[in-house]
């Protein structure tokens, strides 16, 4: 790559962000383009924003020198251009989609109304920081506030409501809390702790619908007829990958952009990173598969390695981790298989008093996945023996050891 070529990365999060710095580093000119009017920020502490422990501008990002504002709606492959909403053109040698993800919203009766396009007054997503300022904005002491879901982002939501002195109600249609990240006991635990924080929590709760009077939502109506008063309501249904901007340029796309060992979409002058991308059949939808993605792809592009046989993208190991820190912390993490197999070793330990939970899975020798919450003392080191996958000793003595220790976090 020749120090004149052009790389434009769309997207202003974690992975554009990154990108872009990196980029700069190596000696590589990009431009980075947000459609956020805010200062780049990390998107995985807005809870903590929300409770009130950061100011927004905590959270910010280091920014790149040249970082332009501004929507693309459409790409164009043959000229290789981003068209903006303004009018505005960019041309491109190289262009990075890192458009992220938006929110799911659910088909709930009365989220929309047949000649409006807007969420109702006190209904919420998740997602921006304009979500999270709007929603400290309007959350008041004793405000009744009901969180839909109660995965990650639910939980965070609902915790840092409470944090603010809100009534909180979290409505799970699944069986337990996070049950993507955690196993039954670990669940059972942030149940523990949502509770003491004064939220109710409903599970295997479908919600039906909301009711609205005046453009303002009022109660949120349960499938088994139950309806809860509301004041506010947040969607906190999951994400699913931003790729309109692809899709409508012909790239191929399935669940996110598909992409391969180089981050290379369909189109050869396309990369695609972060939570838009998908690799080998999978979208990570998290921040360290993200960033991973853009220190490959910034070496890439660089050309620090050989052209031929150059280091690629091979996949990321995740660790799930949520720290929200403000009044009763909750640290928990998840990483690989916690439901074992048959023939697996189990090792567990709880702490009922002190509300800490341990588990490793071991197969075949090899450390396979883990949850914890509480203490994370020992998470630094656990992650390191499950991201080696290197064959751990018969006596089972220096596993324990890891569970009960400090590693390294």
């Amino acid at each position: 790559m020749t120090s004149n070529t052009r790389v434009v990365v769309i997207g202003a999060g974690l992975a554009g962000v990154r990108l872009a710095r990196r980029l700069g580093e190596l000696g590589v000119p990009a431009v980075l383009v947000g459609d956020e009017e805010h200062t780049p920020y990390n998107r995985v502490l807005l809870a903590e924003v929300l409770a009130g422990r950061y100011a927004p501008e905590v959270i910010a990002l280091p920014t790149p020198e040249r970082l332009t504002r501004g929507r693309a709606v459409r790409i164009d492959r043959a000229e290789r251009e981003v068209h903006f909403a303004d009018g505005s053109v960019i041309a491109y040698d190289t262009l990075v989609l890192a458009t992220g993800s938006n929110p799911v919203l659910p088909p709930l009766r009365g989220l929309f109304a047949p000649d409006r396009h807007e969420l109702p007054d006190g209904v919420h997503a998740f997602r921006t920081m304009d979500d999270c300022l709007g929603l400290s904005e309007a959350v008041r002491q004793d405000s009744r506030a009901v969180v839909i879901g109660g995965g990650l982002l639910g939980v965070s939501a609902a915790r840092a409501l409470a944090e603010r002195g809100a009534q909180v109600v979290l409505a799970q249609q699944g069986e337990r809390l996070m049950e993507r990240q955690l196993d039954p006991s670990a669940s059972k635990l942030v149940l523990r702790h949502l509770k003491d924080l004064g939220v109710e929590v409903h599970i295997e709760s479908r919600v039906r619908g909301v009711r609205c009077v005046g453009g303002a939502v009022r109660s949120v109506e349960m499938a088994d007829g139950y309806a809860l008063d509301a004041d506010l309501v947040v969607l906190a249904c999951g994400v699913h990958p931003r790729v309109g901007l692809a899709q409508d340029a012909g790239l191929a796309v399935h669940k996110g952009v598909i992409v391969d060992d180089e981050l290379r979409t369909s189109d050869p002058h396309i990369r695609a990173i972060g939570d838009c991308a998908q690799h080998n059949g999978q979208v990570y939808g998290l921040a360290a598969p993200a960033l991973e993605q853009a220190e490959v792809l910034a070496g890439l592009l660089a050309r620090t390695a050989p052209a031929e046989g150059a280091a690629g993208y091979s996949g990321t190991r995740a660790l799930t981790r949520l720290t929200l820190s403000s009044g009763n912390p909750l640290d928990l993490a998840a990483f690989g298989e916690h439901t074992p197999l048959p023939g697996d070793d189990v090792i567990q330990l709880t702490d009922a008093t002190r509300g800490t939970y341990r588990k490793v899975v071991v197969r075949d020798d090899r450390l396979v996945g883990g949850v914890l919450v509480g203490e994370l003392g020992t998470v630094g080191a656990l992650a390191r023996a499950w991201e080696g996958a290197e064959p751990l000793p018969t006596d089972g003595a220096p596993l324990l050891h890891l569970l009960t220790n400090d590693g390294g976090s």
